[in-house]
């Protein structure tokens, strides 16, 4: 059971402040004759109270109270509902298994940059698997089976024997072959939930994994059947232990991480990933946009970006006019045969040139060490971790010896070719930055020429362009480093 709660702060933007979590495990409560008994019950009522005190002393103006699918499947719901009501602040929304689906399905296309995928959330009791398309929900289903279910039905002791494994890979194997929407689909797999958080964590933990965060963190099919394998040959006192993982899921891991593998063998994909907004946030969501008639966002890292802008103050007439030059310069640099920049690195480039030196917000002086760690370890929704790395690169670039430090623990994830082109993107958005260095904005016109070893650019200005001039004599070295030419720069005033 968990309380979230969420502030609006002077931006008008709600934002996560709060996270209460408390092992309930009402599952286990649920009796022959589908009844929730008295001792969960009373854990139920015990939980809430808690979580009263908080909602009460935080002054909440609005809660949402939501159950799934143990108070969903329990008999007695009827009687749950009013002691609830009776013995607390709270009222309590039963989510049909639709809902439970759609609320996960929505904080995914909500939250991670998947266009089609199939998403599963694991619970006590239940497990809700969707299909979406283009954004779009096109199937769902609420399997009658959970972690705790799964390890009742199948494990008798803390940890599995190879015939329980064989019986409980048999039996998922069978149920999601039902599911004829999802057989041989190819399509990432998108988990939800704490389970698939605790996998992701322990994974992290096993290959030292030098990024934070674990939304939008990617794992193959290799790297999932590795921590099968791993988590099986330990003991119950030695998973216990495991880095990264929940002590109180130490019994239910094992059965969780056979139903990602049993489904990506269903699925035949390569891909899962994880993503940490789940069935609350989509509760959320649809909350959130109650007022606009649209439950998904039209662009999700649009979204995140101006979140960014919004956090650290960002000037984006500023960063208009910057990003507008730094297209410009690498579309002269194309055209002369210095480059070879395309339409996915002018997309890396716009989106570094937004978040430019924004470690500047906490200090100026070492503002591109902040802009790096900043970027690299904070969530942004709609961007894979390598994704948020390769911007983290470019916004932070100052100097070629300054990128070699920031990429060093990261250099096996990518190409000599790749580090090349970031850093070219980097020196460009450097110059570009340096020739708007007032915030005027008073570059009317670039041009490039090409004269034998040197490179010719002009600067049409309507203003006095000296700081600007001091500026780019200063920095071009950078740009000049990585196109292997000499530039030479010329400002001009602009005729009528």
């Amino acid at each position: 059971m968990r309380l979230v709660m969420y502030l609006r702060d002077t931006s008008g933007r709600l934002k996560e402040i709060e996270n209460v979590k408390v092992v309930a495990r009402l599952r286990n409560y649920l009796t022959d004759e589908v009844r929730l008994a008295d001792k969960g019950i009373t854990i139920l009522l015990n939980t809430l109270k808690s979580f009263q005190e908080i909602t009460r002393h935080h002054q909440l103006e609005e809660v949402k109270c939501v159950a799934t699918a143990t108070i969903r499947q329990a008999k007695n719901q009827e009687e749950i509902v009013k002691k609830v009501e009776e013995e607390t602040d709270f009222s309590i929304r039963i989510l049909s298994e639709y809902e439970e689906a759609y609320f996960g399905y929505l904080a995914v296309v909500n939250s991670t940059p998947f266009e089609s995928g199939i998403t599963i959330d694991i619970g006590g009791g239940s497990t809700e698997v969707t299909y979406f398309k283009d954004r779009k929900l096109i199937n769902y289903h609420s399997f009658p089976f959970g972690a705790l279910s799964l390890k009742r039905q199948f494990v008798q002791n803390d940890t599995p024997t190879k015939n329980e494994l064989y019986l409980l890979k048999t039996y998922l194997n069978e149920q999601f072959k039902t599911l004829e929407w999802i057989i041989d689909k190819k399509l990432p797999i998108i988990g939800i939930g704490g389970s698939a958080r605790n996998m992701v964590q322990v994974h992290q933990e096993h290959i030292g994994y030098p990024l934070a965060g674990v939304h939008q963190y990617v794992m193959e099919k290799q790297d999932v059947r590795e921590i099968s394998d791993l988590l099986q040959s330990l003991s119950f006192s030695e998973i216990q232990r495991v880095e990264g993982l929940s002590k109180d899921r130490a019994d239910i891991i094992i059965p969780a991480v056979e139903v990602f593998t049993s489904l990506m063998d269903v699925v035949n994909t390569d891909l899962f990933a994880l993503s940490r907004k789940g069935l609350r946030d989509g509760v959320f969501y649809k909350e959130l946009t109650k007022d606009f008639g649209i439950a998904v966002f039209p662009n999700v890292i649009e979204e995140s970006f101006y979140e960014l802008a919004a956090d650290y103050h960002i000037n984006l007439n500023h960063v208009f006019h910057v990003t507008n030059s730094a297209m410009i310069i690498a579309q002269l640099l194309n055209k002369a045969g210095l480059s070879s920049i395309n339409k996915q690195d002018a997309k890396l480039l716009k989106r570094s040139a937004f978040v430019y030196n924004l470690g500047a917000y906490i200090d100026s002086e070492s503002s591109s060490q902040h802009t790096f760690y900043l970027l690299a370890n904070r969530t942004i929704d709609g961007l894979l971790h390598r994704e948020r790395l390769i911007i983290a690169l470019i916004a932070s670039f100052t100097s070629k010896s300054a990128f070699k430090r920031n990429v060093l623990p990261y250099n096996e994830w990518f190409t000599k070719e790749e580090l090349n082109k970031y850093r070219l993107l980097g020196a460009i958005l450097k110059f570009s930055y340096s020739i708007h260095a007032t915030k005027r904005n008073i570059i009317e016109n670039i041009d490039l020429r090409l004269n034998g070893e040197e490179l010719l650019f002009t600067f049409t200005c309507h203003k006095d362009w000296k700081p600007e001039q001091y500026q780019v004599e200063k920095q071009k070295k950078h740009l000049e480093k990585q196109i292997k030419k000499s530039i030479s720069v010329t400002f001009l005033e602009k005729t009528n």
